[in-house]
């Protein structure tokens, strides 16, 4: 990872996910942006300092400096790295901050059935064992 990468950790077993990362992996002609899928299974989580639980249940990035970002902030910076910086302002207006907010918690929590990936059991994002 370069200076000025911001890496992504996303689920690549989550169909919406995927085709937002070949999206951004098409805008991202500078290679600003670092893609890592935490559903291959040569992923550490350790890499992160979180578990694989904390991963699954919302999508992070890691700053260039090495700090971790989470949720609608990892798309502000996203959009930002591939050339679509004037999108930010706009996301942290009063009121808008908050839909996104409160509409990217709902997806998170609702990702596997709205993606198709519950199983018989159970429609809980997989919880890490010991």
């Amino acid at each position: 990872m370069s200076n000025e990468s911001f890496e992504v950790f996303y689920d690549g077993d989550c169909p919406l996910c995927v085709r937002e990362i070949k999206t951004l992996r098409k805008l991202d002609r500078k290679d600003r942006i670092v893609f890592t899928d935490i559903a291959d299974q040569d992923f550490d989580a350790r890499v992160t300092g979180l578990s694989q639980g904390e991963l699954m249940a919302s999508i992070r990035g890691r700053m260039p400096d090495g700090t971790l970002v989470e949720g609608v902030e990892v798309f502000r910076q996203l959009y930002g790295a591939v050339g679509l910086k004037p999108l930010i302002p706009l996301s942290r207006l009063p009121g808008i901050r908050q839909g996104l907010d409160a509409g990217y918690k709902v997806f998170a929590r609702n990702r596997l059935r709205l993606t198709g990936r519950c199983t018989d059991e159970s429609c809980e994002l997989p919880v890490e064992t010991a």
